[in-house]
């Protein structure tokens, strides 16, 4: 099997960890990278064997408004510098994977330029979409042009141009030539160009055995990016939305519900889909911010290095950080961290040590990346499922409650298990375990003769229970907090963490319209036809509004079986257009 399906990633944001300038000056190189040499050590003592980080090349300010693609941020340092921080890695059985910004380029990027100088005489006009000459943009360049989410500091590339096409496989084999990494995260995939992402995979099985393509998608079928020409995977947004409300709403029902789609998916087929499991990243607000009850930060991490697909730690969320959205800006979610300060966490931090504990038992059984998954056990605050290869069945059983839980998991012939978290054994009896739950806790059980010859029973978990219920001090009710969260959780597709103006405007003239007479919240089962009927234009995907995207979505959902509460949350509460377009294109 490829080492990217048994892989657990670290994942860092480099310009915020390293504490580098908002913006580039473009000066001589700050070697700040290098600053990063000790955290190779951190990573692989967490049980980490994969490192994502980026964005890493020129560019002029948060990353993603990219200047040069063959040149090292000067904020960081030079391109030696990248070189032996991707070799060191390597030499600590860590591989690295880059962030791939290919669907639009900063102004300052070398054929944006161009165009601004020699305007239509520029040889690199079809590099960009729609690029007009009769229209003007707030730079007064004297022409416009289509842009990624709204702001014209990212100009959209034409993905389809083969000169475009061309450049980018030169990109990608200089990465891999200069810098030997092992695969790259392409950003936006959700709007890149399906041809497109099938030449880069044909890149990919150029460069280097084992090349890992991993797209950033927030909503859809994932199986429509991921196949044998497309993506190896793809970000599991749906699961890490599940992660952190199911549990504020002791609601297991919705994070089992978010797996059977998932599955469904795939076909069941464990390793039909490659997901990209995280419960924070540089987008979105801590784990630890979310949650209402930090306890659960036990049972989230737990589900999200078992369940189906491979599981990923954002910097400085295994010691608990927190991290929230303050006026648009992301700056709290990418902070500069001192690793000296956290010298003692794998001692002392209950989240530090459960995350070590939970990458060596991923590493040790391979069930949990390979295994076929089965849900076992499910009430609103109780889940238990197995995942299972021949010879190997492992069963992961977790407990959202402030009380103490007991619950009865088929045995699956083996006569007893023991806990790799707690290190408690339990006996089969007529083909059943009893298993007890700790508050606000969980633990993965494997047969007890292969974790007493693993070594896989450290009971890290001992003090679960003094972990604290720690709800948001001087805060806004839960109730409040929630519809709060449910706003910010709309920014997770945008770097620069803010709806389009575009996506705004059409949102509140449709309100305007239509206030009183009409509202997405109160559709139901049977009233979602009649809305798209009436509701809904005979356009191109692209060419509809916000509203008619969510109706149209609502409708294929329809379709294909019930529309239930969450799934109606989960539509209403995205408003980018891109990604809309997208996920009804998705339907088959």
């Amino acid at each position: 099997m490829a080492w990217y399906q048994e892989a657990v990633f670290y994942h860092i944001y480099p310009l915020g960890l390293t504490g580098a300038p908002k913006l580039n000056a473009y000066g001589e190189p700050e070697h700040r990278l290098n600053t990063l040499l000790p955290w190779i050590g951190h990573i692989q003592k967490l049980g980490c064997t994969a490192l994502y980080i980026g964005p890493l090349f020129e560019s002029v300010g948060h990353g993603y408004e990219t200047t040069d693609y063959r040149k090292l941020d000067s904020r960081l340092g030079t391109n030696e510098d990248l070189k032996n921080f991707v070799d060191a890695c390597h030499k600590a059985g860590i591989r690295v994977v880059l962030d791939g910004v290919f669907n639009h380029t900063g102004r300052d990027f070398f054929a944006f330029q161009d165009i601004r100088e020699k305007r239509e005489n520029s040889p690199y006009v079809n590099w960009y979409c729609n690029v007009n000459f009769w229209n003007n943009n707030e730079y007064n360049d004297g022409f416009s042009y289509d842009n990624w989410g709204g702001y014209n500091l990212l100009a959209k590339l034409n993905q389809r141009n083969p000169e475009v096409q061309g450049y980018i496989a030169d990109v990608i084999r200089f990465w891999v030539s200069e810098f030997d990494i092992d695969g790259i995260r392409l950003d936006a995939a959700d709007v890149l160009d399906f041809d497109f992402m099938r030449m880069l995979r044909r890149v990919a099985n150029e460069v280097k055995p084992e090349f890992w393509l991993m797209g950033e998608v927030i909503h859809g079928d994932y199986s429509r990016w991921v196949g044998g020409d497309m993506l190896h995977a793809v970000t599991n947004y749906t699961l890490h939305k599940g992660l952190y409300s199911g549990h504020n709403d002791h609601n297991y029902f919705e994070i089992a519900h978010t797996v059977r789609r998932l599955e469904d998916m795939t076909g069941h087929d464990p390793n039909g889909l490659g997901l990209y499991n995280f419960t924070d990243n540089h987008d979105v607000e801590r784990i630890h911010t979310k949650l209402y009850n930090k306890a659960h930060m036990i049972p989230v991490h737990i589900l999200s290095y078992t369940l189906p697909g491979v599981p990923s730690i954002y910097y400085g969320s295994e010691f608990g950080i927190d991290g929230k959205k303050m006026r648009g800006s992301d700056d709290s979610l990418r902070p500069a961290i001192d690793l000296n300060e956290y010298a003692d966490a794998f001692e002392k931090n209950p989240y530090t040590r459960c995350l070590a504990a939970l990458g060596k038992v991923r590493k040790v059984y391979p069930a949990l990346s390979y295994g076929v998954y089965k849900e076992r056990v499910l009430t609103n605050r109780q889940y238990a499922f197995t995942r299972t290869i021949p010879g190997q069945n492992v069963i992961v059983a977790v407990n959202n409650d402030d009380n103490e839980a007991q619950i009865s998991v088929p045995a699956d012939g083996v006569a007893a298990y023991r806990g790799t978290l707690t290190g408690t054994q339990v006996q089969a009896e007529n083909g059943w375990v009893q298993i007890h739950l700790a508050v606000n806790s969980g633990d993965v059980y494997v047969p007890a003769d292969a974790a007493e010859a693993a070594g896989t029973e450290e009971a890290v978990l001992e003090n679960t229970a003094a972990v604290p219920e720690i709800r948001p001090a001087e805060t806004q009710p839960k109730a409040e907090k929630a519809a709060e969260d449910a706003e910010n959780e709309k920014d997770t597709i945008n770097e620069t963490a803010a709806v389009t103006d575009v996506v705004k405007a059409t949102a509140v003239e449709n309100a305007s319209a239509e206030k009183g007479t009409f509202s997405l919240e109160k559709l139901t089962q049977d009233s979602i036809e009649e809305a798209f009927k009436t509701r809904v234009r005979p356009l191109a995907p692209e060419e509809l509004t916000v509203e008619e995207l969510q109706i149209s979505i609502l409708e294929r959902m329809r379709r294909n079986g019930p529309v239930n509460e969450q799934m109606k949350r989960t539509v209403t509460d995205n408003t980018h257009h891109g990604s809309l377009v997208n996920w009804l294109k998705s339907f088959r």
